[in-house]
């Protein structure tokens, strides 16, 4: 089943935290660009790094195939059979809008990763990088 999040909404009181804290601190918070493009880009690339790169066995019969150009205006990234990547994808995450709207479909969202794929999605697109 597919997930729909509005990070606005999500991650409200992080931001909150992140704009108090900068202000005892003296300095300012930078927070991600929120829009659709910019959010896939940081999905993307720590997707590749920790999910396909780093020998994930849950993600070693699969190969990232991103989409980040699209005339649609929703970036996305797919994971596709390594052996057969012109095969139907197991798995899509894509964004659209400003704030970014995510969503993420397909076989592996059904599976024993689903939500550990939700939970990286979310703290990836949120600015986070590590695995």
């Amino acid at each position: 089943m597919p997930f729909s999040i509005r990070l606005p909404a999500l991650f409200s009181v992080a931001l909150a935290g992140l704009a108090l804290s900068a202000c005892q601190s003296g300095r300012e918070a930078s927070a991600p660009n929120r829009a659709a493009l910019p959010t896939m880009e940081r999905v993307a690339l720590a997707a590749n790094t920790c999910w396909f790169k780093s020998g994930d066995a849950a993600f070693k019969p699969y190969r990232l195939a991103p989409e980040l150009n699209s005339f649609s205006g929703r970036p996305r990234i797919l994971a596709v059979p390594r052996n057969s990547p012109e095969s139907r994808p197991v798995l899509v995450v894509q964004a659209e809008g400003s704030p970014a709207r995510l969503d993420a479909f397909g076989p592996l969202m059904n599976g024993a990763e689903g939500e550990r794929i939700k939970r990286d999605v979310l703290r990836w697109a949120n600015g986070a990088n590590g695995c």
